[in-house]
């Protein structure tokens, strides 16, 4: 059943026992949420199998009590946050539970008790539509979540649309949180060697494909795909394509510039598409998302790529004009 923010809040008050339940490898927009979440309502934060470097120590110097690979059976409801697939979830078993989220297409909306979906550019704007709606205050560490979700899922605002500065706004006048806050705990993400590395060998390997005047690359990298494949976007390239190996399954992280997005390119669609032909599980933003599938990689990236050239094809970019 699909509800709106007030009858979202409305739903979780009749539950004692919450578990909000972020993705594997869990981001900030989907700590920050699952924790505003918890703050106002109550309930538990769930890892099901960590989180990235900037959620890390979002937890950490937000003193956020996270769970670790909880069991759905021991809450009276599960609250989805920030995901659209159960592949996202390790194919974790899910009891009764509840959605919110954002992206293009959100499978798990199927077979849940109510959601709640707004094409947002993050999970955290529509949260802080349910703590408005509730009349909730926005305390400091709150705030600081949110704010850190909205900017790193806009990509530092590359991505966001003058519905997310108003809602950034709106957490600032109402916290007295300064955005320079959030950029000095982003910037305190300390970068491992391990990272660095990789991101020369993502550089290093990656083959490039001109289309007219736009740049596809893609490439391959034993871990941090997604940063990988931002680096090659900084770097120069319009779209780009990063695999994985994780264990038995191929993951591909792919990143578009605005430019191209505006020109046709939809990555959430393609990889939802490319993961049908190959019985995977794919999707996410116009500008940013990811695959996992049991197929040779090089295949894969191809087919990524091939999608793009289609949409490409034929297509000025303006920043070569």
């Amino acid at each position: 059943m699909k509800v709106d923010e007030e009858g979202f809040y409305n739903k979780l008050l009749d539950y004692h026992n919450i578990l909000y339940l972020c993705h594997r490898n869990a981001d900030p927009d989907a700590v920050s949420s699952a924790f505003a979440l918890s703050e106002a309502i109550g309930g538990k934060v769930g890892l099901v199998d960590g989180c990235n470097r900037v959620a890390s120590l979002l937890v950490d110097k937000l003193e956020i009590d996270v769970v670790e690979d909880p069991n759905p059976e021991d809450y009276d409801l599960t609250v989805v946050v920030d995901t659209s697939t159960i592949a996202q979830l390790n194919d974790i078993e899910l009891c009764h539970y509840g959605v919110i989220d954002h992206h293009a297409t959100t499978a798990l909306t199927e077979n849940a008790a109510f959601y709640l979906h707004r094409n947002k550019t993050s999970v955290a704007e529509i949260v802080y539509d349910v703590l408005k709606c509730m009349g909730a205050p926005i305390m400091n560490r709150t705030a600081v979540g949110l704010m850190t979700g909205i900017v790193t899922d806009t990509g530092h605002f590359k991505h966001a649309t003058s519905d997310t500065f108003r809602t950034f706004s709106n957490i600032i006048e109402s916290s007295g949180v300064e955005y320079a806050e959030v950029l000095e705990l982003m910037a305190s993400t300390p970068q491992d060697v391990s990272m660095r590395i990789a991101m020369l060998k993502t550089a290093n390997r990656a083959e490039i494909e001109r289309v007219e005047s736009w740049l596809v690359a893609t490439s391959h990298v034993s871990s941090f795909g997604g940063s990988a494949s931002s680096m090659l976007i900084n770097i120069g390239a319009d779209v780009a394509f990063v695999g994985t190996l994780k264990e038995n399954s191929i993951r591909v992280s792919g990143r578009a510039k605005r430019d191209a997005v505006n020109a046709g390119v939809n990555l959430g669609q393609i990889m939802e598409d490319v993961s049908a032909d190959y019985n995977g599980t794919g999707g996410g933003h116009a500008g940013a998302a990811g695959i996992d599938v049991v197929a040779d990689m090089e295949e894969i990236l191809w087919a990524c790529k091939q999608k793009v050239i289609e949409v490409l094809r034929n297509k000025k970019n303006p920043s070569s004009l």
